[in-house]
């Protein structure tokens, strides 16, 4: 604990944390609340690593993992899919130690090394990444919808 911060030592586990999850992913992702019943059911369903962080008992962002294993990789691999912390609250190495929750955790379920995709012009997360030892590389993400 440092000051009135909560450094996040836990993952989401309550389902109080479902209500606060949805009101931060519609801060990140924009769009309408995804209803609580909704993220319990897929925290129950799934082997996401998810971590919050809290500030006088309310929680003010969070982070997502996964670990995976593929065939043509030796050893399990592991990714931050999310990060977000809320805006008021930024700067004071909430995303830092998120990121760094996330990544004790997954060094738990034997991943040895972790991407992140982020947006070209996210400079904020980028130099937050950067800090914690990340570097770019010259991948380039394709999608589209199905």
């Amino acid at each position: 604990m440092i000051g009135s911060l909560c450094l996040p030592t836990r993952a989401v586990i309550i389902p109080s944390d479902a209500n606060d999850l949805s009101r931060l992913n519609q801060e990140f992702n924009g769009g309408g609340q995804r209803p609580s019943t909704d993220i319990i059911e897929s925290l129950n369903d799934s082997a996401e690593l998810i971590a919050v962080a809290e500030i006088g008992g309310k929680v003010v962002g969070f982070g997502c993992a996964q670990s995976f294993r593929s065939f043509c990789y030796n050893g399990l691999q592991g990714e931050i899919t999310e990060l977000y912390v809320s805006e008021a609250v930024r700067r004071k190495g909430i995303a830092t130690s998120l990121i760094f929750y996330l990544e004790e955790n997954l060094k738990k379920r034997g991943v040895k090394s972790v991407k992140v995709l982020t947006g070209r012009r996210n400079n904020a997360a980028i130099k937050t990444y950067e800090q914690c030892n990340f570097h770019q590389d010259d991948e380039l993400l394709l999608k589209k919808k199905l």
